[in-house]
């Protein structure tokens, strides 16, 4: 039925298990361990792109998160327009809450295929997907610190069902399952907690202040690790190994994603800071004034070139000086505005005498 996720899954599989069985052997444990690991990184890889994307989207959301808020409040008799209003809000500021749960959404069905894929493996099948009865039988036999990786701490020490694996099909004591499976649970426990916690230290005061975001974080610190502790106990050694990498994976993977955001965040800063710097008004000089909506902008007034402005100072400067030593002042213009200028005092009285 579900043939399209265990094909792909039991292909990864095979090609790690290709590559470190001509290392460790075919049927080496640390071969058929290093393979699961390995698989959830070729997985987790592949999401990387799609995992910028979903914190880049949580980084926006709680950016405008208030605005949601008011949103709700506003709306809060009307889901449908509330929901619209949201819908819009975030595609204005562009962010796709479908996208950011890509990364969680693909892991569910690799999950599943893994846990299929490996309680298939029981001693006496042939082949298994990708696997032939070589592969299996690799698998079946192949122990780490004396436990095979199909086994878990639960399992029945014998089955009268066929369908029922036990203990002694895999001739695995239930002493070695402890040993190697209760130090995997605590450690994927721990990292499930610290990768939980890094998350939540990244939010805002806004969006811990939110009584939904605060349960989810509750959930995230302590549910979800008690979960893997409780989980271990009826899940295999290799679904162990399975959580242990893809946590430590999403723990490091965020803080290089985290830092690699902050700064590209400090850089626009920065540029935005010198951008400000610049279209600033220098020390001393009055800032333009922008017109008033339907008021034509005023033309600033021609400066004169410094020689233009320094002419008549110079002329002033060549005036020859008077008894006293000071230089001749000029005197003030009393031409009448509107009169022609070469009306001399001698037509004037010739007017006179006509009159």
């Amino acid at each position: 039925m579900l043939n399209f996720i265990y094909y792909p899954v039991s292909f990864i599989l095979w090609c790690w298990h290709w590559v470190f069985g001509h290392v460790f052997g075919e049927s080496s444990g640390f071969a058929w361990a290093l393979s699961v690991v390995f698989l959830v990184f070729t997985l987790r890889a592949i999401l990387f792109k799609p995992f910028v994307g979903q914190v880049r989207s949580m980084r926006k959301m709680q950016e405008f998160a208030p605005e949601l808020q008011k949103i709700k409040k506003k709306y809060a008799n009307d889901k449908q327009r509330q929901a619209q209003e949201m819908q819009k809000l975030q595609s204005e500021h562009g962010v796709n809450p479908l996208g950011g749960c890509l990364p969680m959404l693909v892991q569910i069905p690799v999950f599943i295929g893994l846990f299929h894929v490996l309680r298939s493996f029981k001693p006496g099948w042939g082949e298994v997907y990708f696997f032939d009865a070589q592969g299996v039988e690799s698998f079946v036999n192949a122990k780490l610190f004396g436990a095979n990786l199909s086994t878990f701490i639960t399992m029945p020490w014998d089955s009268p069902d066929p369908n029922v694996p036990s203990l002694i099909d895999f001739a695995t004591e239930r002493s070695s399952v402890l040993f190697v499976a209760i130090p995997l649970m605590i450690i994927a426990s721990i990292a499930t907690h610290f990768t939980a916690r890094h998350s939540v230290a990244r939010q805002t005061q806004a969006a811990t202040d939110n009584p939904q975001t605060a349960i989810m974080n509750k959930l995230t610190l302590y549910i979800f690790p008690l979960g893997v502790l409780v989980g271990g106990l009826f899940f295999p050694i290799a679904i162990l190994l399975y959580w242990l990498s893809n946590n430590a994976w999403t723990l490091g993977q965020q803080y290089v994603v985290y830092h690699r955001i902050d700064r590209e965040e400090e850089a626009k800063k920065v540029e935005a800071t010198a951008q400000r710097s610049a279209l600033a008004p220098k020390p001393g000089a009055k800032p333009a004034t922008k017109p008033k909506p339907g008021q034509k902008p005023q033309p600033q007034p021609q400066r004169k070139p410094a020689g233009a402005q320094s002419a008549p100072n110079a002329a002033d400067a060549t005036a020859e000086p008077d008894v006293n030593g000071s230089a001749e002042t000029a005197k003030p213009s009393t031409e009448i505005p509107g009169l022609s200028p070469d009306r001399s005092p001698s037509k004037k009285q010739g007017n006179k005498k006509r009159r």
